[in-house]
């Protein structure tokens, strides 16, 4: 079994190449990680996080405290009475004041609104210390310091929760705008990842209108029995040479070869075609009949004005010439 050999100068140039990927890889890393838009994504992931934590811890102490406050309201009532089933209400009161006021604070926090009127404030603090003076009262008359501890804990958690959440989201604005500050100080120029390349409205419309055809003047008193062929505008050619990564192939320099002698007035042929694009002559051959079909009415080595030089001279039965005019006016 034979092994193929490879060349030392071959795999060290593939050890090169592959750190060249790395090298650039690994640069499109660093650039797209301290981008803007990158680091605002990264931020927002990291808020909601921080909101889900919070508002799950919030949420369960509030839930522990519902029944010290609800013990505390009902004292001596009877079980399943009205008082009983009443004093079931005061700590969700309290404490649907106290979300509605940490929700809107969760909204100005990320935008950097402040209170000015302190009330947001004074109203939170307000259902904090209700809450915690209606869950810690029998266990300071009992001077249970157990009780205390336990019941002082799920308070005081959720207070430092919803004074700590406000300077959280906060702060993870704040980390946001420094970010486009840096990327506007270094480079002001840099356009953001997510603005669209707006094409240009003149192509879309270009590419739908019909093709202009030029106009051809028949002869002063001559009526032609069939109208004369005309020569379709000719059309840029779709796929210009040099336009592909920098690199022309072999149809696109016949294309190019073709266009050229066409304009010239004269047709090559496939042999021509096969010799510029460095290709077998049967190909050049049907590259020639591909695209003689796109100006069927160009003979080969004639004028470009040929076709329509008949229409001028043409004298139909019936009608007087331009001879017969001019002898007449003899």
């Amino acid at each position: 079994m034979s092994r193929a050999l490879v060349a030392p100068g071959n795999v060290k140039s593939s050890g090169v190449d592959k750190l060249r990927e790395s090298a650039a890889q690994a640069s499109q890393v660093r650039t797209l990680s301290t981008h803007p838009d990158v680091i605002a994504l990264r931020v927002e992931s990291i808020r909601t996080q921080v909101d889900r934590c919070m508002w799950a811890g919030i949420v369960l102490g509030l839930a522990f405290t519902m029944v010290n406050v609800q013990a505390f309201a009902a004292q001596d009532a009877a079980l399943w009475s009205l008082a009983w089933f009443a004093a079931w209400l005061l700590d969700p009161m309290v404490s649907l004041v106290l979300i509605a006021v940490l929700r809107a604070e969760q909204i100005t926090a990320r935008y950097q609104v402040e209170d000015s009127t302190k009330w947001l404030s004074r109203t939170k603090r307000f259902a904090f210390a209700a809450t915690y003076v209606m869950n810690t009262w029998a266990s300071f008359g009992h001077r249970d310091l157990a009780g205390i501890v336990l019941h002082s804990v799920p308070p005081l958690l959720v207070f430092c929760a919803a004074e700590t959440a406000p300077v959280l989201r906060d702060r993870l604005t704040e980390a946001v705008m420094r970010a486009e500050r840096a990327a506007a100080e270094a480079n002001p120029t840099a356009l953001p990842l997510t603005e669209p390349t707006a094409p240009e409205p003149t192509s879309v419309l270009e590419s739908h209108q019909p093709t202009a055809e030029p106009a051809t003047e028949p002869a002063t008193g001559t009526t032609p029995a069939a109208p004369a062929r005309k020569r379709p505008a000719r059309k840029a050619p779709a796929r210009p040479a040099g336009k592909r990564g920098g690199k022309t192939t072999g149809k696109e320099k016949a294309r190019a070869h073709w266009d050229a002698e066409i304009a010239a007035g004269r047709e090559p042929t496939g042999g021509e075609l096969a010799r510029v694009a460095e290709v077998d002559p049967s190909l050049g051959r049907r590259w020639a009949r591909d695209w003689k079909t796109e100006t069927p009415d160009i003979p080969g080595s004639h004028a470009v004005a040929a076709d329509i030089t008949p229409a001028a001279t043409t004298d139909t039965p019936g009608t007087t010439g331009t001879n017969e005019i001019e002898g007449e006016a003899a």
